[in-house]
């Protein structure tokens, strides 16, 4: 073992073994409390262009994207893991800083794929060092938060089981993240958090860290009620993805009501980045534009 996993071993067993003793309601991760009125920025996800920057032909690049959001006047750019070149090193990762930079943009976060879920093993320590690296990705190019999933149970398992493992991954990766200033948000991405219920058992059993938080996206509860259930985890967001449709009772997707979206999360006093994140089948070149003045307009009321 490493010098540095074996600190990285010892600080997690250690805050566990304190967390054992603790009171239940010392040893879950709490509401994000903010002094001031709800504010806002806007940002979009580079997900949003991700025809473009997959493309097989002339692929959009990820600094093509940066300057498209500032020709689009924004506060910021989320620069979603997937869409970085193969190979990449500290060198791209400070140009990448520098060009969001010299365009007064902020980089408002990135996304990683990661199942947490997993039984030990390969699978699961490729995940967790996986999460690793992009921490340190991270806290070289300033994004001040990765989107981190949470994963799906196992055949055969038993929820509460695949709970308790996901809730030890993002402690474990906290741990680490803790050193490096990064944040990690779990989002509401089905699987085990298809609904605010699982989040907040989740939750519950993730230690008490300021670099800890939910991505709210409001466009993954396809339940029964999203925008209640929205109301639930806005307390604890610390990013906001915004998508433009949403799919009630797993039905067909209809067009979201934004307005509303925003007011949860003001009700909640978020005060953070709302970063679009456009899905639907429109070119996104039309629709994007549209749907960033109608955000705009609303988190400036």
């Amino acid at each position: 073992m490493s010098s540095l996993n074996r600190r990285s071993f010892l600080q997690t067993s250690a805050a566990a073994g304190a967390a054992a003793f603790a009171p239940r309601w010392l040893r879950a991760a709490d509401p994000i409390k903010r002094t001031g009125k709800p504010y806002m920025k806007l940002s979009l996800a580079a997900y949003s262009f991700r025809d473009s920057l997959k493309a097989k032909e002339s692929p959009m690049s990820l600094e093509d994207f940066i300057r498209l959001c500032a020709e689009y006047d924004l506060d910021g750019c989320e620069l979603t893991s997937y869409y970085f070149p193969e190979g990449f090193g500290n060198d791209y990762l400070l140009h990448i800083k520098d060009v969001a930079f010299k365009l007064g943009l902020d980089i408002s976060g990135t996304a990683i794929a990661n199942d947490f879920c997993l039984p030990p093993g390969e699978k699961r320590d490729a995940t967790l060092k996986h999460t690793r690296t992009w921490i340190d990705h991270a806290a070289v190019f300033g994004a001040p938060v990765i989107r981190i999933f949470a994963g799906t149970v196992p055949k055969g398992e038993a929820e509460e089981a695949a709970i308790e493992r996901c809730a030890a991954g993002i402690n474990e990766s906290l741990a680490y993240a803790a050193q490096k200033g990064v944040c990690l948000a779990m989002e509401n991405h089905g699987g085990i958090t298809a609904t605010p219920e699982q989040m907040l058992k989740i939750i519950e059993k993730v230690q008490p860290s300021p670099w800890f938080g939910v991505n709210l996206d409001s466009g993954n509860f396809n339940t029964a009620d999203p925008y209640a259930d929205l109301a639930k985890i806005a307390p604890y967001a610390i990013n906001a993805q915004i998508k433009t449709e949403i799919k009630p009772n797993n039905g067909k997707k209809v067009e979201a009501d934004l307005e509303r979206e925003i007011r949860i999360l003001a009700e909640a006093n978020y005060r953070g980045y709302i970063v679009l994140e456009y899905e639907a089948e429109e070119d996104a070149k039309v629709a994007v534009p549209r749907h960033l003045e109608t955000l705009r307009k609303l988190i400036r009321r």
